[in-house]
């Protein structure tokens, strides 16, 4: 049994304007704002691979802040490509660039507030051994 996929024009892309707005924090120098943006009982898991390692960072709002201590502040830029937002979800496929060049794809998985102001979990994959934009 093969199952049959929509064509692209059934099926419309959406808004994220939450992750928009998360990875423009994020790319500015002051990427602690996204703390602003989490809610009290928030979760994380970000698989972070370099192509020939890889590490995790998961928790609560402590393994955020650890996360963002060890980053290059203003350094790699996050790209949207794609994101679609479902009920109290928004999903993007995206790619980071330093110095405008590639340097790996991701995608980021955020489960919002009924109101969409603030993230209650949140699992991101980055990888530089894919590359949609080829």
């Amino acid at each position: 049994m093969s199952a049959t996929i929509p064509s692209q024009e059934t099926l419309p892309m959406t808004a994220t304007p939450l992750l928009r707005a998360w990875f423009e924090i994020m790319d500015s120098t002051t990427p602690e704002r996204v703390l602003d943006m989490i809610t009290d009982d928030f979760r994380l898991s970000i698989l972070f691979s370099t192509g020939d390692s890889a590490a995790e960072f998961e928790g609560d709002r402590a393994g955020l802040e650890v996360y963002l201590a060890q980053r290059e502040v203003s350094v790699l830029t996050h790209h949207l490509l794609q994101g679609a937002r479902i009920d109290d979800a928004e999903l993007v496929l995206g790619e980071t660039r330093r110095d405008g060049a590639f340097e790996a794809s991701f995608n980021a998985s955020a489960q919002l507030t009924a109101d969409g102001q603030r993230v209650r979990r949140l699992l991101i994959c980055r990888s530089p051994k894919v590359r949609f934009t080829d």
